[in-house]
This record gives C-alpha cells, sequence and structure tokens, in this order.
C-alpha cells in the first residue's frame, strides 16, 4: 500500500495505491498529516479499502508532492554507515549525531532542485526516511519505538559541503536548509509492510552509480534511532526522520559536486524513486 499527495505545490490532495489502483481519501481525511497518522489513519484506511468504500482515482500526468505535509521537524543522524563516516575523514560514531533541517525544506521527489546562490559543493545522500506516527517521548524499549513509527519514504539529504563544513560556525545546518533540500517520496509505505532496515538503497548522478548499499549497514537502527531520540526531544506524529547515508557522495572526492543541468535519481527497494533535475537559484 502507498500513499501519495497529488496536486500543486500547496494543493495537494491524500490517495491510496493498493494493487495497481489509485483511490481517493477526501472523504476519510484533508490530507497525509500527523492528525491523520495519529488516529490510525493507515487502519482506516485498510478498512475502507476491505470495504470497498473509496472512489477510484486518476492522477496521470499530475504532480507528486511529498506524502507527508510538511511536518514539525525534519531531524536528520549523520554518519550512519561506518562507509560514509570514513570517507568523510570521521570514526564512526558512538552515539548518534543528530542535527536538524528546517521543515521548509521539504519538496516532491520529482520537483527541480537548486543549486544554492554561492555553491560550488551541492552533493546528494540517498536516505531511508522515517515518519513518526504517535507523539514520542521518553520511549522505554525498541519495541515501543517500533511501535511509534507509521511509515517509510525515500528520501535524498541534499547537502553543500562548503556551508556544512567550512562556514558553518561549527554546526551544519548552513549547508542543509536550502530550498527543496529535502525531496521525499514518492511514496509512503506503512512500517508493517517493509522492514526498514533491510533495504537496498542506491544513487545515481546523469545515469551513473554513486551510491549501493543496505539499510543492514546501519550503525544505529531505525528502532534504535527512534528510542535515542525520545530521550532529548518529543517526535510527534508526521515529523520525519532520514537516517544517514552510505559511502559514495561528492564530499568522498571520487565524484564531482553537482551543477546546473544534472541529473539526480535516488531508490529504495519498496520505497520507489525519485529524480531531480538541477537548476541555478
Amino acid at each position: 500500500m502507498h500513499f501519495l499527495r497529488i496536486g500543486e505545490p500547496g494543493s495537494e490532495r491524500p490517495v491510496v495505491e493498493e494493487a495497481g489502483t489509485v483511490y481517493e481519501l477526501g472523504d476519510l481525511t484533508a490530507d497525509l498529516d500527523g492528525a491523520f497518522l495519529a488516529a490510525d489513519g493507515i487502519g482506516r484506511v485498510r478498512q475502507a479499502l476491505a470495504a470497498g468504500e473509496l472512489p477510484p482515482a486518476s492522477i496521470e500526468g499530475e504532480r507528486i508532492g511529498s506524502p507527508v505535509v510538511r511536518p514539525s521537524a525534519v531531524i536528520c543522524i549523520g554518519m550512519n554507515y561506518a562507509a560514509h563516516a570514513a570517507e568523510s575523514g570521521a570514526a564512526p560514531p558512538e552515539q548518534p549525531v543528530v542535527f536538524l533541517k528546517t521543515a521548509n525544506t521539504v519538496a516532491g521527489p520529482y520537483d527541480e532542485a537548486f543549486i544554492p546562490r554561492g555553491s560550488t559543493k551541492t552533493d546528494w545522500e540517498v536516505e531511508l526516511g522515517v515518519v513518526i506516527g504517535r507523539r514520542a517521548s521518553y520511549l522505554s524499549s525498541l519495541e515501543e519505538a517500533r511501535e511509534h513509527i507509521a511509515g517509510f519514504v525515500c528520501a535524498n539529504d541534499l547537502s553543500e559541503r562548503e556551508f556544512q563544513l567550512e562556514v558553518s560556525g561549527g554546526q551544519w545546518s548552513k549547508g542543509k536548509c536550502a530550498p527543496g533540500f529535502s525531496p521525499l517520496g514518492p511514496w509512503l509505505v506503512p512500517a508493517d509492510e517493509v522492514d526498514g532496515n533491510n533495504l537496498r538503497l542506491r544513487s545515481w548522478v546523469n545515469g551513473e552509480i554513486r551510491q549501493d548499499s543496505t539499510t543492514a549497514d546501519l550503525i544505529f537502527s531505525v528502532e534504535v534511532i527512534v528510542h535515542h531520540l525520545s530521550q532529548y526531544l518529543v517526535l510527534e506524529p508526521g515529523d520525519v526522520i532520514l537516517t544517514g547515508t552510505p559511502e559514495g557522495v561528492a564530499l568522498s572526492g571520487r565524484f564531482p559536486y553537482l551543477k546546473a543541468g544534472d541529473v539526480v535519481e535516488v531508490e529504495i527497494e519498496g520505497l520507489g524513486r525519485q529524480r531531480q533535475v538541477f537548476a541555478q537559484a
């Protein structure tokens, strides 16, 4: 089951795809937001599908937006693959490295992306996104953490490395928060339909493979991340956690940074494939 938001920015409507057929969700919810997830919206959609209560939808030719409404927070885990930590010149962390992206970086999976003004080091990062389904604070176990996950999305954690590392003042956010720097989707897939700790994830630039790994190589698993974060902050329904990227980014020195005209594609097994064409801001 795939949850999508269809339409122009700011006017998206929720739909669900099941067994090759797309259905409208307007009778159940105005949008795929935190309130929908917290009220067992996914379960209610399953019941409506089983009862044949949802009308079919026609979405051909329409824009696909982010599968979740602008979240209250986009929380990121850095250097969560040992090989990526090494190519970044760092040792694998003993505790999760946490940083934040602004919520207005969220974009659709096929939206045009932009090289920020003054940028010479714009980079790609395919990442598994975790979408929170229930308010989470001081969770007591990994099992409880698992129960607070609504689903998973494919994400591209776009980064400007000079802003992030050289003019940062010691924090990373300058290089992470340019407009559209968090494309999500195309789908939200319920957590019980995929194993978030065993998914292949890949990226390409202009058709050439850059990253090819699996979430089985995460240093900190999905459940560990959610449990850990809940000890330090409150996770709200609809919040998105980006869990880190594997090796194969431009920061490694093995590949050139992005420029206008480049095409980036990222894909996660079972969660769909994105495509961004870059322009100069």
